[in-house]
């Protein structure tokens, strides 16, 4: 399994990204793709999740509404498009498999593979 982020970068407030977690080595549709992130000196917070089977997707109250995950199977890419971006958007964004297919925002430790991370700034 292999998970590959891009898309970060510094972004002014307001402003939007996508970023994208190209993956192999397994079926999507056997799994469910998530993203978390990491703000310096605080702990790993999950964002978002797709179910690989049914597209079906779980969102944090805190991104709610700006966050939006999606997925190009024929690809093997998720994407999540970021809108109205805050400084405390600021963090590692980082894309993991759960190869249950659980979409377990509260707990990283339940995910089975993780990608490098790509760094979201946001800053006037």
């Amino acid at each position: 399994v292999q998970l590959v982020e891009s898309g970060g970068g510094v972004v002014q407030p307001g402003g939007s990204l996508r970023l994208s977690c190209a993956h192999s080595g397994f079926s999507m549709n056997d799994y469910a793709l998530l993203w978390f992130r990491q703000a310096p000196g605080k702990g790993r917070e999950g964002v978002s999740c797709i179910n690989g089977r049914d597209g079906s997707t779980v969102y944090a109250d805190s991104v709610k509404g700006r966050f939006a995950i999606s997925r190009d199977v024929a690809r093997s890419t998720v994407s999540m498009d970021i809108t109205y971006l805050k400084p405390e958007d600021t963090a590692v964004y980082y894309c993991a498999v759960n190869e249950f297919r659980l979409c377990v925002l509260s707990d990283p430790q339940v995910n089975d593979y993780w990608g490098q991370g790509t760094q979201v700034t946001v800053s006037s």
